[in-house]
């Protein structure tokens, strides 16, 4: 996917309709600390917020993720052709440049610099091998 000169990244066709339905086109876009940004619909960001303003705050790592994530969240709405505007400072945070990678995870979606996309895949499958402990979550999950 390409951004243009103003920085505005036209959604997927297939996702249009369901963003302009579950939330009229209104989005939230916030950082990662894996140096990418993440995409909301609205109304699942407005979950994560509530959970994450109730944290309690005396620990340094959650008062950390909050000011990361609640201070760059950012609100939008697509425009008729289903694009955004991402901000300069957004722009910046990711590296994001000419190339950027749209990635799906279910609630939310990635935006990333696709060489940094790319570098990451090539990572995690020359980690593949790697029998770290996995968390419990994954355990019983079957692919």
């Amino acid at each position: 996917m390409n951004l243009d000169a103003k920085g505005r990244m036209a959604l997927p066709t297939r996702y249009r309709a369901d963003l302009t339905e579950r939330c009229q086109g209104r989005v939230v876009l916030t950082v990662h600390d894996d140096s990418c940004l993440l995409l909301y619909p609205q109304p699942e960001w407005d979950e994560i917020e509530r959970k994450l303003v109730r944290l309690p705050n005396q620990n340094k790592r959650t008062r950390t993720l909050q000011r990361m994530l609640l201070g760059h969240a950012t609100e939008f709405e697509m425009d008729k052709n289903g694009r955004i505007l991402i901000p300069p400072r957004l722009r910046e945070f990711a590296q994001l440049e000419k190339r950027v990678v749209l990635a799906g995870l279910g609630n939310k979606f990635e935006i990333w610099n696709e060489e940094a996309w790319e570098k990451s895949c090539g990572d995690w499958v020359s980690h593949e091998d790697d029998e770290g402990d996995m968390p419990d979550s994954l355990e019983s999950l079957t692919l």
